[in-house]
């Protein structure tokens, strides 16, 4: 009950802190914490840099920012692979700028590991699709991240995942369903890549989905209580609405 309280209290400070979004977004699923949102209705952005070219190395740095704009965080994660200069090694493009070409190179690491994606914003839709499909479809994003490995390609868990796989890490990624639903995920606990795969497949039905991330996984939710800091992050995906 103390445990409950205490969760209960550190979720409204987080609330009056940050502000409300218009609707819960993100809740609690079979040990993983799920933020939904719908691109015709919020306010979905990738964020790397500042306007002095530094990046924001995570979530109270954009927050502050973006309160300087008059906009309010209500949703954060890390959203891709990054160098250590926190800059995205893939594909990346903001408020259809592209700051960095699509990655088409082989090598070791979980980016490497094909096929890779692109979670991307056009339009009013969004989708995940990977790599090499979505050099061929001609779409022009307004923001987009590129990111390995695919978990789920139309339907399948990716080939080079496997359920023998015992490596357990905290992770996060990213699915889009009709066009407009995007579900970002996060574990609560360290997971192997196929318990992953298969949660996205399973229980959200998605027929294709990204890996953004495993150890420095990060989540910024007000209805969660949960504002992470475990590491500088590379770039972020978040949901902004008017300062209230």
């Amino acid at each position: 009950m103390q445990v409950s309280l205490l969760r209960l209290v550190l979720a409204l400070v987080v609330l009056m802190m940050v502000g409300a979004p218009s609707r819960a977004a993100c809740r609690a699923q079979a040990g993983y914490s799920v933020c939904e949102f719908d691109t015709s209705s919020d306010k979905i952005a990738l964020f790397n840099l500042d306007e002095t070219g530094q990046p924001y190395g995570g979530f109270a740095a954009l927050k502050g920012a973006l309160a300087a704009q008059g906009e309010q965080l209500v949703f954060a994660m890390n959203a891709g692979m990054y160098g250590e200069d926190l800059k995205p090694i893939g594909l990346y493009v903001e408020a259809g700028k592209r700051l960095h070409k699509l990655n088409h190179a082989n090598g070791p690491g979980n980016f490497h590991l094909k096929p890779n994606g692109v979670f991307y914003v056009a339009a009013g839709k969004a989708g995940v699709m990977e790599t090499e499909a979505f050099a061929r479809s001609g779409i022009k994003p307004d923001f987009a991240t590129q990111s390995g490995p695919m978990l789920v390609v139309n339907g399948t868990i990716h080939p080079k995942i496997s359920p023998a796989g015992t490596s357990a890490k905290i992770r996060n990624g990213v699915c889009v369903n009709d066009g407009t639903k995007v579900e970002f995920v996060i574990s609560d606990g360290p997971v192997t890549f196929n318990d992953f795969a298969t949660f996205f497949r399973d229980a959200l039905a998605c027929k294709n989905a990204l890996f953004l991330d495993g150890s420095v996984s990060s989540l910024l939710s007000p209805e969660l209580g949960r504002s992470d800091f475990l590491a500088r992050l590379g770039p972020i995906v978040g949901v902004t609405a008017p300062a209230k």
